[in-house]
C-alpha cells in the first residue's frame, strides 16, 4: 500500500472524550497487525452503536476483516471474517451497507484483490458472520496504491457496488436483484472512470 505501513496500535474516542487503545502484542515479534488504508465508523453489526472495522492480519494466516466495538468502557472485536489462512494475502472492504435491501446489514469485500480476485458479501445471521455470496472476477486495488478503488453508490434503484474487472480494463457494477448477486460491464476503464461511475455518470 506504497507509504503506507502496518500499524500496532487502534484507537478510539467515545463521545464523552475518553480515549481506549487495542495494542496488538508485538513481542517478541507482532502476531497481528492492522493492514488498512484507514478505520472505518459505522454500526456494522445493527445494533445501534457505532463499530470500527478494519483489515486485520495475522503474519502466518493472512488478512481478516475485524469489527471493534465499545463495550462495558473496552474496546474488543466483536466480530471479524475467519482469516484467508495463507501467509501475505490480503482482502480490501468494499462497502458496509444493506446491499439486498433485507433489513441486515452486508459487508462486501474482495478476497485477495492482486490474486483470488473474488468479491464475498458477508451478513450478520445467528451465530455471527456468514457468507451471503460471491462474485469472481473483481477487484478494487493494485499493488502499491494508497487508495482502495471504487465503492458504494446508489442512483436511484439501490445499492450497488462500483469495482473493477479483474484485469483492471472495464468497469464493473455488482449489486443483487430478487437475491442473487451479478456485474455488469459499465465501460472502459480510463481515468476517472470509477469516480465517474461512483458519481452515478456511468
Amino acid at each position: 500500500m506504497g507509504r503506507i505501513l502496518p500499524a500496532l496500535t487502534l484507537e478510539l474516542r467515545d463521545d464523552r472524550g475518553r480515549t481506549h487503545r487495542v495494542h496488538l502484542p508485538d513481542s517478541p515479534k507482532p502476531t497481528h497487525v492492522f493492514e488498512d488504508i484507514a478505520p472505518r465508523m459505522t454500526d456494522a453489526d445493527g445494533d445501534g452503536q457505532p463499530d470500527v472495522v478494519v483489515v486485520q492480519t495475522d503474519p502466518a494466516q493472512g488478512a481478516q476483516l475485524a469489527i471493534y466495538a465499545l463495550r462495558g468502557g473496552q474496546v474488543v472485536k466483536a466480530h471479524a471474517t475467519p482469516h484467508i489462512g495463507q501467509p501475505f494475502r490480503w482482502l480490501a472492504p468494499v462497502a458496509i451497507a444493506d446491499l439486498d435491501r433485507d433489513g441486515v446489514t452486508d459487508i462486501a469485500l474482495i478476497d485477495r484483490p492482486h490474486l483470488r480476485r473474488e468479491l464475498v458479501v458477508w451478513t450478520f445471521a445467528p451465530g455471527g458472520l456468514t457468507v451471503k455470496a460471491r462474485l469472481p472476477d473483481l477487484t478494487n486495488h493494485r499493488i502499491g496504491e494508497e487508495t482502495i478503488a471504487g465503492g458504494l453508490r446508489d442512483c436511484g434503484q439501490g445499492p450497488e457496488l462500483v469495482l473493477a474487472s479483474a484485469d483492471w480494463t472495464r468497469v464493473r457494477i455488482a449489486a443483487f436483484d430478487e437475491g442473487a448477486l451479478s456485474a455488469r460491464d459499465a465501460g472502459a476503464l480510463d481515468p476517472g472512470a470509477l469516480d465517474a461511475a461512483l458519481a452515478c455518470a456511468r
